[in-house]
């Protein structure tokens, strides 16, 4: 079997990916920027070969690249990168080489927000109200039916890039006098606790694990007022939110991948969804599923992709948190106090890739507990700021 890795160097920790594949015997094929000799080590002992191109969002290198290791391996079973970034550029190469997955003419309906929608609806799924708006005068009759704010977000977007809360008409004509050139689906804005429902699917399109995770704000938020985040998995799953979860992986045909499904829950219970993600969860989540789980989401991933058996979780003995601080924010607790503090919590911690750090902050620690109440008393002393701290 072969399976082709675009961007093998980045993030660090999905060289489990690499190296939990190629121990299932899968010829993993890496196709990236970095020179070779500065590629991790766990990636270059685990990679079959690989091909280095000047720049990953030149088509033709990428091209000429697969051609190759179709020349020296025969047919290319996968092409997976774990990243939204290259989604687009996983779909294009899946449609000229005829490789199963996501092709050119269906990620449109898991990238472009007001594509999402129509999917939700179809399935029954709860969602804002919105739609693309191209003008002022549109954005106004808009506003007329929803009222203030709404949310500006590129309809084709990463994350919470470019996203603006919009909270009056001068800052609604401010937007069209500054907006960038593409086009960004209005939405009304839904007061409510944010949560995804993660998981993995099978090659026939079965659910084989899924979590939930709650977040304290959302990543627009977080990343507008360049403020700190944490989020933390439920140990169990509510029966509405795992209906309407796995409801949406059936509505969006996820097969061989992983899923990361944002919702509200709003405070009549209802559930709406934000938008849908055919790919894992950020930052260090897929390791905050091995924490909670005791588990290795890498090995069961790769058994699935060789056809091997796939080994459910036992049981979820813990909840697991990811808690972020930024450089800029004084905080109560030094590093070193926090390690101190909660060395028996603390099962990791990192500093942050600039890639990630407006959503996820400059340093992250992943704490687990079976006790919500000493996770959520970790989160506030971790992130208790001093006063004045600005």
């Amino acid at each position: 079997m072969n399976y082709v890795y675009l961007s093998p160097e980045f993030p660090p920790n999905y060289a489990a990916f690499i190296q939990n594949l190629r121990e299932n015997g899968v010829n993993v094929l890496g196709i990236g920027i970095m020179a070779f000799d500065h590629l991790n080590e766990t990636v270059k002992r685990n990679l079959t070969e690989y091909y280095r191109v000047s720049d990953l969002h030149n088509y033709d290198e990428l091209l000429r690249a697969m051609g190759y290791f179709i020349h020296g391996y025969g047919k290319l079973d996968f092409v997976e990168s774990h990243n939204e970034y290259w989604l687009e550029t996983e779909a294009n190469l899946r449609t000229d080489f005829n490789i199963p997955g996501p092709k050119r003419d269906t990620i449109a309906w898991t990238k472009q927000k007001s594509k999402m929608k129509q999917i939700y609806t179809r399935a029954g799924i709860k969602v804002a109200r919105g739609r693309v708006l191209k003008s002022l005068a549109e954005a106004q009759t808009f506003v007329k039916e929803t009222g203030f704010p709404v949310i500006a977000k590129p309809d084709n977007g990463v994350g919470a890039a470019a996203t603006f809360k919009i909270g009056n008409q001068s800052e609604l004509r401010s937007f069209f006098e500054n907006r960038p050139h593409t086009d960004y689906i209005f939405e009304e804005f839904i007061k409510g606790d944010i949560f995804s429902f993660d998981g993995l699917t099978n090659q026939e399109g079965e659910v084989i694990f899924y979590t939930v995770h709650v977040f304290n704000n959302g990543i627009m938020e977080t990343v507008n007022q360049d403020d700190d985040i944490f989020y933390y998995s439920l140990r169990e799953i509510p029966e509405q939110i795992l209906e309407t979860g796995m409801r949406t992986v059936k509505a969006f045909d996820v097969k061989a991948r992983f899923f990361h499904l944002e919702f509200f829950e709003t405070a009549t219970e209802d559930i709406v969804a934000l938008e849908v993600n055919i790919r894992p969860p950020g930052g260090f989540t897929t390791d905050m599923f091995n924490y909670a789980h005791d588990y290795d989401i890498y090995a069961e991933y790769a058994n699935m992709i060789a056809g091997e058996s796939y080994r459910p979780p036992l049981e979820c003995p813990y909840h697991c948190a990811y808690i972020s601080r930024k450089n800029h924010i004084a905080y109560q607790l030094t590093h070193h106090q926090v390690l101190s503090a909660f060395s028996e919590l603390i099962v990791q911690h990192d500093p942050i890739s600039p890639i990630w750090r407006n959503a996820l902050g400059d340093y992250g620690y992943i704490v687990r507990s079976p006790d919500l109440d000493q996770i959520l008393s970790v989160v506030e002393q971790i992130q208790q700021k001093r006063i004045g701290n600005r």
